[in-house]
C-alpha cells in the first residue's frame, strides 16, 4: 500500500489541482517512467545535454503555462504564477534527476527580473519565448566576486542613441548555452553607487555573447560566458538603480524556496531503494532490517523527510498569502534553503549508512542522489548567509507576536503576482509573526512535543537574559550557533500547524519531535564550546540539554510505515 505522505509515481493523482495542472504533473511523471532507469541513468553518466526533456516540455507547453503569470497570459486561463503546483513540480523533477530542475530553477531566476519590471516589451517577449519552448538564465553571479551584486564588473556604457553597450564576465550561470532570454546584472560606467545598476535582457545566440565554458562536469549547463560591447537597446532595459538591486534579491527570495521541494523529491525516491534494498537483504541469517540500529536510522530518515515536507507545503500557503503588510515569508524562505536542503543531507547519510557499498553501484538512483543532495544547501547562498539571515528576525518572532488572520492551505488556482511585486528588500528587522506558541499549544499532549516546547521556552529566556552582547555580535561562529536553535523552534511550528490542517498520525508527530529535541541538545552543547560563549551561555545551554520521550511500541508503529516502503515503488528498466 502506497504511503500517503511520500510521492509515488504508481499511485500519484494531483486531485487538488485544477485539470490542466493535473494533467501536466501527470504527463511529466509518464514522460519519465516511460523513459525509465536505464536511460535516467546514462544520460546523467553520460553529461546529455536535456534536449530530450526540453521537447518533451515545448510540446506540452509545461514551463509556459507554470512560469507566465497572469498578468503576461493573455486570454490563457491556465497560465499562472502559482506557488503550490510550483512546488509539486519541484518534487516530481527532483524524484527523477536534478538536473531537469536545475534547467527549470535557473529559468525561474532568470524570468523573475522580467516579470518585476515595466518594460512591456521585454514582458511580451519573455512570454513568447515560454511558449516557444525556450529556457532562461540569470546573469547575476561572478567568478570574482560570486553573488557580491555590490561589486559587479559588468560594465554598461552609455551609447548616444540612448542605450548601452555591455562589457564583462558573469559565472556559474546556469543554462547559459541555451537561454533565449538572459537577465543580466550590470552597473553603468558614468554613474557612481546604488543609481548605476542596471538589469538588461540579453541573447545567448548573439554575436556578442561568449560562450566560455561549462564550469562544471554535469549535464547542468552551469556557464560563463562574457559579453564584448553586447548592445543593450532601451528596449532591452529591465531595472535601472536602486530598482534593479531589489529585482536581484527579490528574485533570489522567489528563486530559493524551490531547492527545498527538489531536496524532498531525491530524498523519495532514495528512500524507496534503501529500504527496499535493506528489507531484502539478508547477513548472519537476519533480514538487515532486523538490526536495532538499522531501523533507528531508517526510522529517522523517513521522520525527518516528513518534517521536510510538512514545513515546506505549510511554507507554500504563507508565500501564497503575503502582501506589503503580511512578510512572514521572508523568514519561511531562507528556512526551506537552509533547513529543509540540510534535513535531506541528513535524511541521505542515514540511508546510506545502512545500504552502505550498494550506495556507489552504478545503476542506483542513489548514487546521483547522494552526489547531488549536496548541492542544494549551497545553492542561491551558503547555509551560513541564510542563517545569518533569519536572525534579524528572531527578536519579533520569538518575544513580539502580532495579530494575524489564520493562514488557510492555499491550493487554489490563483496567481501569486505580489512575488513580482515585493517591492525595496529592506526592513527586515521590522518584520511581525504571530504567536508561535499557539501551534505548540494545540499539540501539548504529543509527549516530544511538549519536552521540545520546554527548548523553545527556554531560548526565549536566552534571548532576554543572555543574548549574544556587542563585542559577540562580530563572532559569526557563535551567533550561527544561536541560528540553528532558532531554526529548530520555526521548523517546529510550521510542522505543527501542517500537521493540523493534514491530520497528521501523532505517531509520526511524537517520533519527529523526538529527533528535534535530540537535534535541539546538540546545538546547545555546540554553544557551550564555542571560544566566545560567556559563563551565563554556557551555564544555559547545558541547562537547555533534554532527553526525548522514548516509547518503544510508538518506534514500532512508525517502523511499521518504513518497512512497508519495501517495494512500493521501482523505475522501470
Amino acid at each position: 500500500m502506497a504511503d500517503a505522505l511520500l510521492f509515488n509515481p504508481r499511485t500519484y493523482d494531483p486531485a487538488h489541482f485544477d485539470p490542466e495542472t493535473r494533467r501536466l504533473l501527470r504527463a511529466t511523471v509518464d514522460w519519465f517512467e516511460e523513459r525509465g532507469k536505464r536511460k535516467l541513468i546514462e544520460d546523467y553518466r553520460s553529461r546529455t545535454w536535456l534536449d530530450d526533456f526540453l521537447a518533451f516540455s515545448a510540446k506540452e507547453g509545461l514551463f509556459a503555462t507554470f512560469l507566465t503569470p497572469a498578468t503576461a497570459a493573455g486570454n490563457h486561463a491556465d497560465k499562472r504564477w502559482d506557488t503550490a503546483r510550483i512546488a509539486a513540480l519541484n518534487e516530481i523533477f527532483g524524484f527523477y534527476g536534478l538536473d531537469y530542475w536545475y534547467a527549470w530553477q535557473v529559468t525561474i531566476l532568470g524570468l523573475g527580473p522580467v516579470w518585476q519590471s515595466d518594460n512591456a516589451d521585454a514582458r511580451a517577449r519573455a512570454a513568447e519565448l515560454l511558449d516557444q519552448g525556450e529556457v532562461f538564465a540569470f546573469g547575476l553571479s561572478e567568478k570574482t566576486h560570486g553573488a557580491d551584486i555590490y561589486s559587479t564588473d559588468m560594465v554598461l556604457t552609455p551609447d548616444p542613441d540612448g542605450g548601452f553597450h555591455a562589457t564583462g564576465s558573469k559565472y556559474y550561470i546556469g543554462n547559459g548555452n541555451a537561454a533565449g532570454l538572459v537577465s543580466v546584472f550590470g552597473r553603468r560606467a558614468d554613474i557612481e553607487g546604488p543609481e548605476g545598476y542596471v538589469f538588461f535582457a540579453a541573447d545567448s545566440r548573439h554575436p556578442a555573447y561568449n560562450l566560455v565554458k561549462n564550469v562544471v562536469d554535469s549535464s547542468k549547463y552551469v556557464s560563463e560566458f562574457r559579453l564584448e560591447r553586447y548592445p543593450v537597446r532601451p528596449e532591452d532595459v529591465l531595472h535601472t538603480g536602486r530598482a534593479a538591486f531589489d529585482a536581484a534579491l527579490n528574485t533570489v527570495n522567489v528563486g530559493k524556496f524551490n531547492l527545498c521541494t527538489a531536496s524532498i523529491g531525491i530524498c523519495e525516491h532514495a528512500i524507496y531503494e534503501a529500504v527496499t534494498h535493506a528489507h531484502n537483504r539478508i547477513l548472519y541469517g537476519r533480514r538487515v532490517t532486523d538490526f536495532p540500529h538499522v531501523r533507528r536510522e531508517l526510522t529517522d530518515a523517513y521522520a525527518r523527510l516528513a518534517g521536510m515536507k510538512l514545513f515546506s507545503d505549510r511554507a507554500v500557503d504563507y508565500f501564497r498569502s503575503a502582501g506589503p503588510d503580511d512578510r512572514r515569508y521572508l523568514l519561511f524562505n531562507p528556512m526551506t534553503k537552509m533547513k529543509v536542503t540540510t534535513e535531506g543531507e541528513k535524511v541521505i547519510d542515514l540511508m546510506w549508512d545502512v545500504i552502505a557499498a550498494k550506495g556507489f553501484e552504478k545503476d542506483t538512483y542513489f548514487e546521483q542522489a547522494a552526489r547531488e543532495i549536496r548541492g542544494l544547501p549551497k545553492l542561491e547562498g551558503t547555509v551560513h548567509v541564510n542563517l545569518a539571515l533569519i536572525l534579524k528576525f528572531m527578536g519579533n518572532y520569538l518575544l513580539n507576536p502580532a495579530e494575524y488572520a489564520p493562514v488557510p492551505t492555499r491550493l487554489d488556482a490563483a496567481d501569486d503576482g505580489f512575488l513580482f511585486g515585493q517591492g525595496p528588500a529592506r526592513g527586515l528587522g521590522a518584520v511581525r509573526f504571530h504567536d508561535w506558541r499557539a501551534a505548540y499549544d494545540a499539540h501539548a499532549g504529543v509527549p516530544n512535543v511538549a519536552r521540545f516546547r520546554e527548548q523553545a521556552d527556554a531560548l526565549c529566556a536566552f534571548v532576554t537574559t543572555a543574548a549574544p552582547d556587542e563585542s559577540q555580535s562580530s563572532d559569526l561562529d557563535l551567533l550561527l550557533a544561536v541560528g540553528q536553535l532558532f531554526a529548530l523552534v520555526v521548523h517546529g511550528q510550521l510542522i505543527l500547524e501542517q500537521a493540523a490542517l493534514t491530520g497528521l498520525d501523532t505517531d509520526i508527530l511524537d517520533e519527529l519531535f523526538g529527533i528535534l529535541v535530540r537535534d535541539f541538545s546538540a546545538h546547545a552543547v555546540e554553544l557551550h564550546g564555542k571560544d566566545s560563549a560567556t559563563e551565563a551561555q554556557q551555564e544555559w545551554a547545558l541547562g537547555a540539554v533534554r532527553r526525548p520521550v522514548t516509547d518503544s511500541e510508538r518506534s514500532a508503529r512508525v517502523w511499521a510505515r518504513v518497512e512497508a516502503l519495501s517495494g512500493a515503488y521501482e523505475m522501470k528498466p
